[in-house]
């Protein structure tokens, strides 16, 4: 996941004898689960043009890769959690492991069948053990040294994160986008030998990029087997007794988390909406060839969000969180608008900006609505802010069904409509329900 959000649950290891010193390989290990969840995350924009012409689907068609992914995460969050509180975090994170790997391995019997369901099915295989390695990776990451230093390290591992946002679209236009673009007459007037030997062949350049990601997720796998790793265990909170619950009441109590759940749906919608359909976009808006929007995706979008994240925690000292956020939202809506209205490199390049101001959004919403919460409501919230994620299954499909009727640029009214409920939290949602 982009956000990054850290709960307010603690862990501590189990007595062990071990020292700080020898957390240096398991951290590294943990460390490297940022990165390749993140690769999936953004090899997503570049499979949703390929795959369209592969399998020669819609614009809506094609936006079912986003919801494969999302909608994982939604069904497997609270099971993952499950897992990994009876067999512990190490037996979930390989778990996880095996399931990408399994995931990854599923494209090439995919791509061999040329079915489009077999690529969902391999998607959601994916992010199911997504889920479980997100889940386990920042309490360990916590736990893996000196306590006064875990929020460094935490920060540290999220720069994987944006590593990967940055690689994966770069490495994706590379090796996946064949370059090859037809359209639809030319297609229609192909023989239907020589049609299905292209099919075949865009089908096919997954093949090695997924092999290759599943055999070092394995080998990954295989480390995290033999190497030997610190127990977790959550810290018991007193405040989280049953007779205590009873005294909190209903967590629905509090319209700002509520607030914050509801801009939370929307936001990831329009963070997934608006990369996911960007290839697509700049072919309709100024001709680029797929592979340039691919590399332009990682080099300048990928690498803006790694960079926002750094420049809004800096900004943070000095402007309240919400303020920022808020102005964000605004100059996010502004950039959308002007690239639904204009064409050419100014529509290009005002969609490409927008991941820089998108970078703060899902931390900032996620501490807005855990604020002046306690004990079990606390925890109970952060379940219900993570599962909001599943706005990325649903708004996707809605940009695919628009640019059908209409145009891929029309479409981007999505992401303007999710960014006016993030303006709107974080002026008066966040507010709602409070004292002060």
């Amino acid at each position: 996941m982009a956000g990054g959000a850290a709960t307010t649950t603690q862990y501590t290891t189990a007595p062990s004898g071990n020292k700080a010193s020898g957390y240096l390989f398991p951290f590294i290990l943990v460390t490297s689960l940022f990165f390749l969840w993140a690769l999936v995350h953004n090899l997503s924009p570049i499979l949703i043009p390929h795959l369209k012409k592969a399998c020669m689907l819609t614009d809506t068609q094609s936006s079912f890769i986003d919801s494969a992914v999302f909608l994982a995460y939604f069904l497997l969050a609270l099971p993952a959690g499950f897992f990994m509180k009876r067999f512990g975090f190490k037996a979930g994170i390989i778990l996880g492991l095996m399931l990408y790997a399994a995931g990854a391995l599923l494209f090439i019997p995919a791509a061999n069948s040329g079915q489009y369901a077999f690529f969902l099915i391999a998607l959601f295989v994916i992010a199911s053990g997504l889920t479980f390695l997100e889940t386990a990776a920042n309490p360990y990451v916590t736990i893996l040294g000196k306590p006064e230093t875990a929020t460094q390290r935490l920060n540290l591992a999220q720069c994987f994160n944006g590593l990967g946002a940055f690689v994966a679209p770069i490495i994706g236009a590379q090796f996946i986008l064949s370059g090859t673009e037809h359209t639809e007459a030319e297609l229609k007037a192909m023989p239907a030998a020589e049609l299905q030997q292209y099919l075949a062949g865009e089908a096919a350049t997954v093949k090695m990029p997924y092999m290759i990601i599943g055999i070092v997720v394995i080998l990954v796998a295989v480390l995290f087997i033999f190497t030997k790793l610190p127990d977790i265990k959550e810290e018991k909170d007193e405040k989280t007794t049953a007779g205590n619950q009873q005294k909190e009441g209903s967590i629905f109590k509090h319209k700002h988390l509520i607030a914050a759940i509801i801009t939370q749906f929307f936001y990831v919608g329009a963070q997934v909406g608006v990369s996911a359909f960007f290839i697509r976009f700049a072919k309709f808006a100024g001709h680029m060839p797929e592979k340039d929007a691919g590399f332009l995706l990682g080099a300048v979008a990928g690498l803006g969000f790694m960079i926002g994240r750094f420049v809004g925690t800096f900004l943070m000292r000095y402007v309240k969180p919400h303020t920022l956020l808020a102005l964000y939202a605004l100059v996010n809506v502004v950039l959308v608008g002007i690239a639904m209205t204009t064409k050419g490199d100014v529509a290009i390049y005002t969609v490409l900006a927008v991941p820089f101001f998108m970078s703060i959004m899902f931390p900032t919403i996620f501490s807005l609505g855990l604020e002046g919460l306690e004990g079990g409501h606390t925890k109970l919230g952060s379940s219900l802010l993570v599962m909001s994620i599943v706005g990325g299954a649903i708004f996707p499909p809605a940009m695919g069904l628009i640019s059908d009727a209409t145009s891929i640029q029309t479409a981007y009214i999505i992401p303007v409509v999710c960014f006016l409920v993030v303006l709107w939290f974080a002026t008066k949602g966040f507010k709602l329900g409070r004292v002060n």
